[in-house]
């Protein structure tokens, strides 16, 4: 008698191991057999994310996706190496890593053909099959990007995030949360590398623990990037390729809100300059502060002779830097391309060339980024402003230096906005972020750019859970190429942004 609650106990934990291992079962798929009987569609499935005749490099990730409103999956992927089919979990799709990267390295320079099956209603349907076409050239094996919520003020959870894009694997850079509290939060932002390498990097913190984290061969300093001969303290950044010096916007940045436009936010500068910071000698040195120009985004050229940027005119009417007046003519601030010649031994640089008259056209262009070879600059060009992930009718450009026209780049675009391109080390990939496939959430996405100056169909970062996306209440925001990962620990970046930041000179 003394016995039966025991038994009555195991029995209960039997049960319930049971009805889990049976409701696993039930969801797993015990193989990935083809369906012996089905019904041919004449159409090709609709698939998520969207891989459907893509050009991919060979060392990407699997490309797993999920089909919408169906009981289950199955594709069979035929490679120069033989088929193979994958299945997952009921409409999902997970290619096993092992066999995908065989098939892609076998692949090169040609196509993998992929026919899906779905069970729809209780009865399998086999969809027309589609290529995935494998490049040749690789892809830069990591990016970085921001994770952040929906938010415009708040700064209570941020990210700097580094992906393996050849598995799975995700890590975090520096996290807010480490050192964030109370209301305030920390803002964390302009993650950037010199060459695509991490030994030399840096990224801002704000509001808790102010100052620029700066990674120089490999060591780590913390720097207040402010002084009395700056209008605030840097911002928008970029690397020169080879020297220890970093270009910089100085700007005041400010806010304002649509109550009744689909765009929610316009971001706007009242005040911007460029400088240049030398990061061994601390010191800075003023580029352009034309009052009467915004100029932003720096960005030097992979030789290093250019440094390229953007500026709106506008000259206030009332009293400089009257932000009721630039809150009333904001659709006014349209910003175009410049560059300026750059002589590495006097450290002087030339006279504004216009590249690019964006105002001409009604339009504001910003964040130029130069190819590797020199000939190309990709950049985001919106109806006005600087901040076009807000605007719907934003989008990526390309113009060619060579013949001053803009590339066909429409396979990057879509009906939301794109914004914030980048070029691969070695160019042959383009690297965006897009509103496109919920209209609130960036995400991130690649295109390949073929030697003939052609750009191919754009396609999402792969996931382990092609889900992970649509379940993220989270933007992965302003993504970056990287060839390696940064070594410097969460850890390290903390303990560093306890201590005083250095003073910066302009002497």
């Amino acid at each position: 008698m003394k016995n039966r609650p025991k038994l009555f106990l195991t029995a209960l934990i039997m049960v319930v191991l049971a009805a889990v291992s049976l409701l696993l079962l039930q969801k797993m798929r015990h193989d990935n057999s083809l369906p012996t009987h089905y019904t041919q569609v004449d159409a090709l499935p609709r698939i998520f994310p969207d891989y459907v005749d893509v050009t991919v490099p060979p060392n990407i990730a699997p490309l797993n996706f999920m089909v919408d409103s169906v009981e289950d999956v199955v594709c069979l992927i035929a490679s120069p190496v033989g088929e193979q089919t994958f299945g997952g979990d009921a409409n999902k799709v997970e290619i096993r890593e092992k066999e995908w990267h065989a098939m892609l390295a076998s692949a090169k320079g040609h196509s993998l053909l992929v026919t899906v099956f779905a069970k729809r209603d209780g009865k399998w349907l086999a969809y027309k099959p589609f290529s995935i076409y494998v490049s040749e050239d690789e892809i830069d094996p990591y990016i970085s990007y921001r994770v952040l919520p929906p938010t415009f003020v708040g700064y209570d959870k941020l990210a700097i995030r580094q992906r393996n894009l050849t598995n799975f694997e995700e890590t975090d850079i520096y996290n807010n949360r480490q050192i964030s509290r109370g209301l305030e939060g920390q803002c964390i932002n302009c993650h950037s590398y010199q060459n695509y390498g991490t030994s030399n990097m840096m990224f801002h913190t704000r509001m808790q623990n102010p100052g620029t984290m700066i990674v120089y061969d490999g060591k780590l300093t913390f720097v207040d990037l402010k002084d009395q001969s700056m209008i605030s303290a840097a911002a928008y950044n970029s690397w020169h390729p080879t020297l220890p010096i970093i270009a910089f916007s100085t700007d005041h940045t400010m806010q304002s809100f649509h109550t009744r436009d689909v765009s929610k936010v316009e971001v706007m500068e009242s005040a911007s300059d460029l400088i240049i910071y030398d990061v061994k000698q601390n010191r800075v040195q003023t580029v352009l502060n034309d009052s009467s120009e915004l100029e932003l985004f720096p960005s030097w050229s992979p030789d290093g002779k250019w440094l390229y940027y953007c500026s709106a005119h506008y000259e206030y009417q009332e009293k400089y830097e009257d932000t009721d007046e630039l809150l009333r003519n904001y659709k006014m601030l349209q910003y175009n391309l410049y560059r300026l010649a750059f002589d590495a031994e006097s450290m002087t640089f030339g006279e504004p060339e216009l590249i690019y008259d964006a105002r001409s056209k009604n339009r504001s262009a910003v964040q130029p980024r130069v190819s590797q070879d020199g000939r190309y600059v990709l950049f985001a060009e919106g109806p006005w402003g600087l901040f076009h992930i807000w605007h719907t009718s934003a989008e990526v450009q390309m113009l060619d230096l060579q013949t001053g026209e803009l590339v066909d780049v429409s396979q990057l675009n879509s009906s939301l906005p794109e914004s914030y391109p980048s070029f691969s080390s070695k160019d042959r990939w383009i690297l965006f972020e897009s509103r496109r496939d919920d209209g609130n959430y960036t995400r991130t996405y690649f295109a390949y750019f073929d030697r003939q100056g052609k750009v191919h169909k754009a396609f999402m970062v792969p996931e382990k859970d092609p889900e992970y996306f649509r379940l993220l209440l989270r933007s992965w925001s302003r993504p970056e190429f990287m060839k390696e990962p940064v070594r410097i620990t969460p850890s390290q970046f903390y303990e560093k942004m306890l201590t005083e930041p250095i003073k910066v000179s302009n002497h």
